[in-house]
């Protein structure tokens, strides 16, 4: 993909993501259906909610790859996976990511009992299978950028094999997730966000920063 050669392949790829929740409060708000769009609403809350801390967690690997092309960032694992020490990170980076592609736990926006199927509840034949199809191509692109981030590099597999069996295990996880969880409610959905999350992942970046800047490791 085009986007890896690119110096800010990282932030491109955020920012293109982000364009997805335009998509979704149009659709919610279009169908004119009360339900529909309380659940556009709540995904929208949701997904920019959890956007800063993806967007912190990604600043602590970026300032550990000193670069923000994606390459050097999995040529930068040569030594260790960035899983390692940042595992904290990697844990809140990877339940954020459950909540951004808004599955369970926190599929809130589609939460039968209140909203009957959430902002896609009017929708039907093409029009539901490609808000579906969005939905599942988001976990493959969660799944893939956590793969690159933390656990890209192998020697002794080729490399588009080792991509592709990580970001199938990291998409069982998003299944599994939806079978032994229970779901939240959405005030603690908000306040796990805000709360917890976005201070913590501030933080770490904070001590990241400055611990490879106390051992002069920026430079």
């Amino acid at each position: 993909m085009f986007f890896t050669e690119l110096n800010i392949g990282i932030l491109y790829l955020l920012a293109i993501s982000s364009l997805g929740v335009y998509g979704i409060i149009i659709g919610g708000w279009s169908s004119n259906s009360k339900y529909a769009f309380l659940g556009a609403l709540r995904s929208t809350a949701q997904m920019v909610s959890y956007e800063l801390t993806i967007g912190f967690s990604i600043l602590s690997v970026i300032v550990c790859a000193k670069s923000l092309n994606l390459i050097s960032i999995v040529l930068a694992q040569k030594t260790v996976w960035y899983c390692i020490p940042l595992f904290p990170l990697f844990l809140i980076f990877f339940i954020s990511c459950l909540a951004e592609t808004n599955r369970h736990p926190f599929d809130l926006p589609e939460a039968e009992a209140e909203l009957v199927s959430g902002y896609n509840v009017e929708y039907s034949a093409m029009g539901f299978a490609l808000f579906f199809l969005g939905e599942y191509a988001n976990m493959l692109l969660m799944s893939s950028l956590t793969t690159i981030l933390f656990i890209q590099f192998i020697n002794f597999l080729p490399g588009s094999f080792w991509f592709s069996i990580k970001v199938c295990f990291f998409v069982v996880l998003f299944v599994v997730a939806r079978a032994v969880l229970p779901r939240y409610r959405y005030d603690q959905l908000m306040r796990l966000g805000w709360k917890i999350f976005l201070p913590l992942t501030l933080s770490w970046f904070l001590y990241t920063s400055s611990i490879l800047i106390s051992f002069n490791w920026l430079i």
